[in-house]
This record gives C-alpha cells, sequence and structure tokens, in this order.
C-alpha cells in the first residue's frame, strides 16, 4: 500500500520487473496482485537478459515510471541483465526523478550498492566467505539481506559488516519493509523486524585457521533490533524515532 502511494497512487504507471524469476508467469502475478489493490496502469518489464535491456522503447517506458517492483528469485539475474544498459539505466533516472522503487526477496537485496549473492558457508563468520556483487546502487551506505529473522541470516551479515565496517548492515525480516526516504531516514513497515548492524567504532579482529581462512570477530559492534515504525538515520547511524516505547 505505501509503495503504491509513493508511486503516484493506483493510476499512476508502475513497471514491474520479473527478471530475478525463474518462472514464467511472475510478471502476469504481479499484475494480477497489483490489480487487486485498485492498480490500473502495470507494464510487465519483460527483462531476461542484457539483449532485452537494450531495448531503448523500453528504457523510455521505465524511465516515465511513478514506481518500479523487482521480484524475488536470483538477485544476480536482475543485475546481470541490468547494470550498464539502457534500462538499467533508465531505472536509475527514474528512481533519481522521483520513482519509488521497490521489491521482495531478490528484489531487496539488489537495491544496495554491493549486494550479497546467497552463496558462502553461512554456519560461520569467517572471511573471504560470502559472495558479493555490484547492486543497482539505490539504497546507498547499507548492504541488505532479506528474510533475515524467518531464515536465521544473521552469520553471513555479520562477516560481510565486519569486512565493510564503512556499511550498515540491514536485515529486513519476512513481511516486514524498510521505507528509504530521502532524507536520509528509513521507517520499518509490516509486522516483523529489522536488524542492523553497525561496525563503524568496533574493533574488528581476525584469527587465522591452522588450514587456511580466518575467523571473524569484534568488540563493540553495534546491534539494534527495530520495530514496525522505528525511523532509523543511516548518515548518524542511529535511532530517531521509536514508536515502541520501553517498558
Amino acid at each position: 500500500t505505501k509503495f503504491i502511494e509513493l508511486a503516484g497512487g493506483t493510476s499512476a504507471l508502475i513497471v514491474v520487473f520479473p527478471t530475478a524469476s525463474s518462472e514464467r508467469d511472475t510478471g502476469e502475478y504481479y499484475q494480477d496482485l497489483l490489480a487487486g489493490y485498485g492498480c490500473t496502469n502495470v507494464s510487465v518489464a519483460d527483462v531476461r537478459d542484457r539483449q532485452d535491456a537494450g531495448d531503448i522503447e523500453l528504457a523510455a517506458v521505465v524511465r516515465s515510471a511513478g514506481g518500479i517492483f523487482f521480484s524475488g528469485g536470483d538477485q544476480r539475474r536482475i543485475t546481470e541483465a541490468l547494470l550498464g544498459t539502457a534500462v538499467g539505466d533508465a531505472v536509475v533516472d527514474a528512481f533519481n526523478g522521483g520513482a519509488a522503487v521497490g521489491g521482495t526477496s531478490a528484489g531487496t537485496a539488489c537495491q544496495s550498492g554491493k549486494m550479497i549473492t546467497g552463496d558462502g558457508d553461512f554456519t560461520v563468520i569467517t572471511a573471504d566467505n560470502i559472495e558479493m556483487w555490484d547492486g543497482l546502487g539505490l539504497f546507498e551506505g547499507v548492504i541488505v539481506d532479506q528474510h533475515f529473522v524467518a531464515r536465521k541470516r544473521h552469520n553471513r551479515l555479520m562477516s560481510v559488516v565486519l569486512e565493510n565496517p564503512q556499511l550498515l548492515g540491514v536485515g529486513v525480516d519476512e513481511g516486514t519493509a524498510v521505507w528509504v526516504r530521502p532524507n536520509g531516514t528509513f521507517e520499518v513497515l509490516g509486522d516483523g523486524w529489522v536488524i542492523v548492524y553497525d561496525a563503524s567504532e568496533a574493533e574488528v579482529r581476525r584469527r587465522p585457521y591452522e588450514h587456511g581462512g580466518e575467523a571473524m570477530g569484534a568488540v563493540g559492534m553495534k546491534t539494534h533490533i527495530l520495530l514496525p515504525g522505528d525511523i532509523f538515520n543511516i548518515e548518524r547511524r542511529r535511532l530517531e524515532i521509536m514508536r515502541a516505547k520501553p517498558r
């Protein structure tokens, strides 16, 4: 509901990218889903590869959108297809022009400048373990993870943040979203939690294993467990507004 509002309402042009999904009917699913919310102008950008993303006419449609939404699946499909193409550039242009850009699952992961691909050993907190690719770069200063609490993905996000302490780790749970605002804050929406890891002032340590690799540790890393309605300042790395008051 918030995404549709930010896109300009039910009559605004919303472009759906099913690129991350291997299911051919994903675009139709989102058309039906958005129609159920009253949306009357939904277009599917059926981009599967870089050749599709070179379509100048499609780029013009994307650039005029009020909202752009990325489906779930494999986030690597999104960036492999879009980065450095006419359609990919149009997504960035639309966003910079005020369009709302959203996504679920893989469509969440792809939003940051660097994204977690899903490969690595998630049972440990070690260096050079979690695969990272270039993301769309729309959600700046962070590294995003998704399905976070439900699928116990703490280890992989902590590993990435300890290796990249300049980035905030933002773990978004299922049934939950972050509404990222132009003023550098985000608000938690939905039913679950958003976990924020901040290692910018931590003492990060490494202990080599005998047979290669390094375990990672930290002293003084901050963890924030945010609830719906909480507003977090990304630049200042602190909670701005707390909706649920302490007991």
